[in-house]
């Protein structure tokens, strides 16, 4: 079975003036349902990690639901008190998932990949940054860390907020004139025209990832695996069709299969006018990687 993460307080209502799908997550795990999975129910994340990663003003400010305006204008929505409970508590999914994948291979996370929050403020749909949260106390336990980010956005805040890190390394994918319009510096940046398809994609992403991966040999691969680098999606600008995304995650999951390195996903991106369409992507992901490693005996 597939190990996937997932908490209750991941479905929360809508805040007001919010352009988010908020019921993104609730039609996810309803698919998972039908899947035959594992469920884990993670802790939220202690303080000490978040203020680890980001400024301990901004932590006391969305945990009290008190974000300044001007910060949830960056965010893209109000921090309300179930925004607040859902924020703290992905970080913990995301590291339990990456705690799953070190005994078994694969996890998931069913939420997560909020790769634009910064030291002092959220931005882009991102309170708090669980890729760098998870990865920071990881790397602290003494596991090495290479965080593989494909969402159409490039990481910018986790590569600010893990840089110069000895345990982390970052690396990202995008589409280089997409948001954010100023860019901060991974381990490796790949940045694509506009339009790229299915070919290109795939032959740049094994180029340049391979040898990363060779070069820094970690012991965990935490996974962004956005969706939308999907043709159709409302806030990409490359051109991947499902079977171009398809072939991502299998291509993803072979190299950390060939290299023994577990992997942990969350779910990034995807964005468009049909919230089940844009789940259903994810949960193909998902699955699409999950079923690698139970394909491919997992060699770690």
């Amino acid at each position: 079975m597939i190990a996937i993460v997932h908490h209750p307080d991941y479905v929360a209502p809508a805040p007001a003036r919010s352009t988010y799908q908020w019921n993104k997550n609730g039609l996810i795990r309803d698919l998972l349902r039908q899947q035959d999975v594992a469920w884990h129910v993670p802790e939220p994340a202690p303080r000490a990690w978040l203020e680890a990663v980001h400024d301990a003003d901004y932590v006391a400010q969305v945990l009290a639901a008190q974000v300044p305006r001007e910060k949830e204008r960056r965010i893209g929505f109000p921090v309300t008190p179930e925004v607040a409970a859902r924020a703290r508590v992905v970080p913990g999914g995301t590291y339990l998932a990456a705690r799953l994948a070190l005994t078994h291979g694969f996890a998931a996370n069913s939420a997560g990949g909020s790769h634009h929050a910064l030291a002092d403020t959220g931005a882009g749909f991102c309170v708090f940054n669980d890729l760098a949260i998870a990865a920071v106390q990881l790397a602290a336990e003494g596991v090495r860390v290479a965080i593989v980010d494909c969402d159409v956005h490039q990481g910018d805040g986790t590569a600010a907020l893990t840089a110069g890190h000895p345990g982390i390394v970052t690396y990202s994918i995008h589409a280089e004139k997409n948001f954010p319009v100023r860019k901060t510096r991974s381990t490796l940046d790949v940045p694509l025209p506009d339009g790229t398809g299915d070919a290109v994609y795939l032959a740049t992403l094994e180029a340049t990832l391979a040898p990363l991966l060779d070069g820094v040999a970690p012991d965990l691969i935490l996974y962004q695996a956005g969706v939308d680098p999907f043709v159709g999606d409302r806030l990409g600008r490359l051109a991947l069709t499902q079977d171009g995304l398809d072939a991502r995650e299998k291509l993803v999951a072979r190299l950390a299969l060939t290299r023994g390195v577990p992997l942990a996903a969350t779910v990034g991106g995807g964005y468009g006018e049909d919230a089940l369409e844009i789940a259903q992507r994810h949960v193909r992901s998902i699955l699409n990687l999950g079923n690698m490693f139970n394909k491919i005996k997992y060699l770690g």
